[in-house]
């Protein structure tokens, strides 16, 4: 949160939001990794739910925007973040500005990812250089789920438990 004075001298908070793209197809426990450790650096995230032609979606899109607000929600009410989940097409440093994002957030796994997300660092910044990109590297516990894995492994009929929330399993095996 920022205070500032406006013209007549009053105190003026501005929310800091952030923004979060991704897929989200499924939503695993390792996007909740990235999540948990966003809240502590903005008040408001934005979690949006791009589109990708080039992807098979194991989920519909609307269901992965109704499975984020159910798996959101505790997180909200305990970290006194607000979410707000939204879906994007074309390019994300436009939706980000349209959502009034300060912070682009981006999960890190391993050098792999590091070296992608500094490319997208890189064209992001000519783009939009008002806006920051924050990396939040995985949690030890999460690093290696993949949502890439994790939609082949049930794809294969694999036991994805350890991988996603809850929510997600019953949506996924009703």
């Amino acid at each position: 949160m920022t205070k500032t004075r406006n013209s007549l001298g009053r105190v003026e908070v501005a929310k800091l939001v952030g923004f979060y793209p991704g897929s989200f197809d499924p939503v695993t426990n390792g996007h909740l990794d990235v999540v948990e450790r966003a809240c502590k650096l903005v008040d408001t995230l934005v979690v949006a739910v791009g589109s990708n032609a080039t992807k098979q979606p194991l989920l519909a899109h609307e269901a992965r925007l109704v499975l984020l607000e159910q798996v959101l929600a505790p997180v909200g009410k305990r970290t006194d973040t607000e979410f707000r989940i939204v879906d994007f097409s074309g390019l994300m440093v436009h939706a980000a500005r349209d959502h009034g994002a300060k912070l682009i957030i981006r999960g890190l796994r391993d050098t792999t990812d590091y070296n992608y997300e500094m490319q997208m660092v890189g064209m992001n910044a000519q783009m939009a250089p008002d806006l920051q990109t924050v990396f939040l590297p995985s949690s030890p516990h999460v690093r290696h789920i993949s949502a890439t894995l994790v939609r082949q492994i049930a794809q294969m009929g694999g036991d994805i438990s350890a991988f996603v929330p809850q929510i997600v399993l019953k949506a996924l095996n009703p």
